[in-house]
């Protein structure tokens, strides 16, 4: 069993660390609602290789520790409501 990573297992720090070494500019990172900083590590890993990083408007999230955490880690390259998460994934995809 793999330790856990900022209290959590499986991590979303890994699993961002992992998808932005293997995919680059071609990877995008999303933080969503969550009470802790996971994946706050990985998505400024996004970040430094290029690829793209969203994060829920701490505002609008249920919990927002998450979202606070990413914007704190790194620079982000949208903060968003969660309705415009998808529109702004269905322009980036064009």
């Amino acid at each position: 069993m793999d330790p856990r990573v900022n209290y959590s297992r499986p991590s979303i720090d890994v699993l961002f660390e992992t998808a932005a070494d293997a995919f680059t500019k071609h990877c995008f990172g999303i933080i969503l609602t969550g009470a802790n900083s996971d994946g706050s590590v990985g998505l400024k890993r996004i970040k430094e290789r290029g690829g793209t990083t969203i994060v829920q408007n701490p505002e609008s999230a249920q919990y927002p520790a998450m979202p606070l955490a990413a914007i704190n880690e790194s620079t982000v390259d949208y903060i968003l409501n969660l309705p415009e998460i998808a529109d702004k994934l269905n322009e980036l995809s064009r």
